[in-house]
């Protein structure tokens, strides 16, 4: 009779190479942010978009999003063939050689508007900051109104926006631009 641990009686191991593969598919997908056509009206008004003023933020090439594929998928079958990302881009940079919290909303994906967000990646962008005692940076291109979410709501964010109170605590312990 053989030990469990002979060869006859191991599985093979699971091969992850299929998801990984998916994932970095997704990836390149969020990276065309609201498409082509989207970047192109974006660059006509003279406005960057969020990827690249993220670019010009950090030391090259330290730029490590979170939550790149966090959005709204296309399926055929068993495959995603589209991919419309969250209208926020979050993650880490270095800014002269220190870690910095980064997000910035991406006004390629419905104007920047709130509605279009998954989430809340920014929050988490400053919840992460806090935490971790490094500085936050957000980039803002508005103030981040929808005329289509006050009809949905039937109301504004403010006064109770639950959001300030984070961005307030923040204020007390790291550098917040």
């Amino acid at each position: 009779m053989g030990s469990w641990r002979t060869t006859r009686h191991r599985k093979q191991p699971m091969s992850w190479e299929k998801e990984v593969d998916e994932l970095r598919e997704q990836t390149e997908f969020a990276k065309e942010m609201g498409g082509a056509d989207s970047v192109a009206f974006h660059h006509s008004r003279g406005r960057l978009t969020v990827r690249e003023r993220i670019g010009l933020l950090e030391d090259p090439g330290t730029f490590h999003e979170v939550g790149s594929i966090a959005g709204t998928a296309q399926w055929e079958d068993d495959a995603v063939v589209a991919l419309k990302p969250a209208n926020s881009v979050v993650g880490t940079v270095h800014v002269d050689g220190r870690k910095v919290a980064v997000s910035g909303g991406d006004f390629t994906i419905r104007g920047g508007a709130a509605d279009a967000a998954v989430g809340n990646k920014g929050g988490f962008a400053e919840q992460f900051a806090l935490q971790a005692r490094i500085p936050y940076v957000r980039l803002l291109d508005a103030t981040g109104g929808s005329v289509k979410t006050f009809e949905k709501m039937g109301r504004t964010y403010l006064p109770g926006n639950a959001g300030t109170n984070l961005s307030a605590e923040l204020l007390q312990f790291v550098p917040v631009v």
